[in-house]
């Protein structure tokens, strides 16, 4: 279940993230193992994470690539290590979707905000090449908290795209 999909402002957003490649079958493994990995390192640099874990989708041919970086908010980024990264989320408009349930319902839920921006006459910045999807700006941010929230039709994640100006 989605809700009804929206237009919103943001602001810049810092973040310190590790990026990798890997398939859609591996994806739910490797965000999670990465981001132990990335809540380790904030936690062993004494650095607080100002928000919910996110995912941002750089390249994605699917199913077999999809280069991420699994990413959690800060304060200001630093440079971080060569492999934890600091970098920003671009201020603009995005084209933004709500979806509860499983991450397996996240396809549909991102074919949904794709289809209603297509409906609205909106584009999303882009760098395609190819048979490769290239984004400047795609993120899914994991709002609930499995550890807190077992049920997984319950748990909510938040799609944003960034809209050409």
């Amino acid at each position: 279940m989605s809700e009804t999909p929206r237009i919103e402002q943001r602001t810049e957003q810092p973040y310190l993230g590790i990026p990798v490649e890997t398939s859609m079958q591996e994806e739910p493994r490797v965000i999670a193992s990465h981001l132990q990995e990335l809540q380790a390192w904030l936690r062993a640099e004494g650095i607080a994470a100002t928000g919910a874990p996110f995912v941002r989708y750089r390249r994605i041919k699917m199913p077999e690539l999809l280069a991420i970086e699994v990413c959690l908010p800060v304060q200001t980024a630093p440079p971080g290590d060569g492999r934890v990264r600091g970098n920003a989320i671009p201020e603009g408009r995005y084209a933004v979707l709500v979806h509860q349930g499983p991450v397996s319902g996240l396809v549909e839920a991102n074919a949904r905000l794709q289809r209603w921006a297509r409906e609205q006459g909106l584009d999303f910045l882009t760098q395609d090449s190819g048979d490769v999807e290239g984004w400047t700006s795609r993120i899914e941010t994991y709002l609930s908290d499995p550890q807190q929230e077992p049920d997984a039709s319950q748990h909510r994640t938040e799609i944003a795209y960034l809209l050409k100006s």
